[in-house]
């Protein structure tokens, strides 16, 4: 029977996987990590207003009722294209006969890579814990700290990217310090906490209409988040952040600037856009290969107007259900090549639990119109109706009391204790968990 090996669980490759059912193949899905993630609202899990199991699923059990489909927990290190070998860590291999690299993104800090210990990105529910984990334990370590400069840095909250991923950050981690954890302190008013947004351009939202960027700037500013913008990041160290040639003490800074492809045309050897995404053919094939398929955000997939498809949720699934539907009229014996074509459903960003903005083409919206739009959308997406109720109950507690309710602090940096994120004294640091 003919073998479909699928590289990345996630939008791309899950949605292939789907469309694919009743199909004469067998599937074998190979992931890193047992769980398909819900992306757009990671940053939720990084502010405390979601869990992690809210926005996650186990692979296993969404494709518990495909009796054709294999899943492997494992992490690709290459591909073998001449002998149609996909390569394991570890030394497995697995043949294929038809290839779907669905293999996501990493950060990028273009070329400073040693800014990441310092400035951590938001891609895994791992970032996002630790991102929580660095917020929290800034208040907590302002509560002990007697020295005012230091308490100041602690206090200070540095978001760099005006995208969407940096504006719901922004927005949700200002409510978080002047709402959710007004009065638990005793040494300290969290309402003092500085939060600022870096943007190395000159407006926030580049993708989104001018008039849009214009609206989420003044929402944040409302929220008194400190918006920069026109001001690239120089340095980030342990000290703080510099843009503009200016210098701000900060101890949590989060990275939301920039993103690059998986190393997947470095497996193939093929060529591939400035951000490492391989240049696929029109049908979404890879040039020379035409057995192999890439989606999601390991494909540059050209547009209209020299745009390319954005590397959101929605274009890595249309992309899926695309490549399915040629694999299944390849089996019927037409293999005429299907040029993939996008259907671009709007754009949406939120501000906070009040407001957002959304972008239609024609039709524009802000405020908490948008932002109720914009919550029923996502939780539409959402897998199960258990998550739908849980994610809409605890958004309603969160819009109505200001109150969220995934305020852990779990692991640290490296999966073991927190001390090393703690200063020097006498509590033992587990008694924060």
């Amino acid at each position: 029977m003919h073998h479909v090996v699928v590289v990345g669980a996630g939008f791309g490759g899950l949605e292939f996987t789907r469309a694919l059912a009743g199909a004469p193949v067998r599937v074998t899905i190979i992931d890193r990590r047992n769980h398909h993630l819900f992306q757009p609202l990671l940053y939720q899990v990084a502010t405390t207003s979601l869990a992690t199991s809210e926005i996650a699923w186990p692979v296993r059990y969404l494709l518990r009722t495909r009796k054709e489909v294999t899943t492997l927990l494992g992490t690709v290190v290459g591909v073998d294209a001449e002998a149609k070998r996909v390569l394991l860590e570890g030394g497995d291999a697995i043949a294929y006969d038809t290839l779907v690299l669905a293999t996501g993104a990493r950060h990028a800090y273009f070329g400073h890579d040693e800014w990441e210990p310092f400035a951590p990105g938001l891609k895994t529910l791992e970032d996002a814990t630790t991102i929580r984990r660095r917020i929290l334990l800034g208040f907590e370590q302002a509560e002990r700290e007697s020295d005012p400069e230091k308490r100041r840095a602690l206090m200070t909250l540095v978001i760099i990217g005006g995208g969407p991923t940096g504006v719901e950050l922004a927005g949700t981690i200002a409510e978080l310090a002047r709402d959710t954890l007004k009065g638990e302190f005793r040494n300290i008013d969290t309402r003092d906490a500085k939060v600022v947004l870096v943007e190395a351009g000159e407006r926030l939202l580049p993708g989104f209409k001018p008039e849009l960027s214009a609206y989420a700037k003044d929402a944040l500013q409302r929220l008194g988040v400190t918006v920069e913008l026109g001001r690239p990041v120089s340095e980030c160290n342990a000290d703080g952040v510099v843009f503009g040639g200016v210098h701000l003490p900060a101890k949590t800074i989060i990275w939301a600037a920039g993103v690059a492809a998986s190393p997947a045309a470095e497996w193939l050897g093929v060529a591939a856009d400035r951000v490492g995404r391989i240049i696929v053919e029109p049908d979404l094939t890879v040039p020379g290969h035409p057995e192999i398929f890439a989606v999601g955000d390991t494909a540059h997939v050209a547009w209209t107007g020299g745009r390319l498809v954005p590397g959101v949720a929605p274009a890595a699934k249309q992309q899926g259900r695309h490549v399915a539907e040629t694999v299944r009229k390849r089996l019927a014996g037409d293999a005429a090549p299907r040029p993939f074509t996008y259907k671009h459903d709007g754009d949406l960003a939120t501000i906070g639990k009040r407001a957002a903005v959304i972008d239609f083409g024609r039709i524009k919206l802000t405020g908490w119109i948008a932002w109720w739009i914009w919550g029923i959308a996502h939780i539409y997406f959402l897998i199960g109706l258990r998550n739908r109720l849980t994610v809409s109950l605890s958004w309603l507690w969160i819009y109505s009391t200001g109150q969220r309710s995934a305020r852990l602090i779990t692991q640290g940096a490296q999966g073991g204790d927190d001390e090393a994120d703690l200063p020097a004294g006498p509590h033992d640091a587990r008694s924060l968990r």
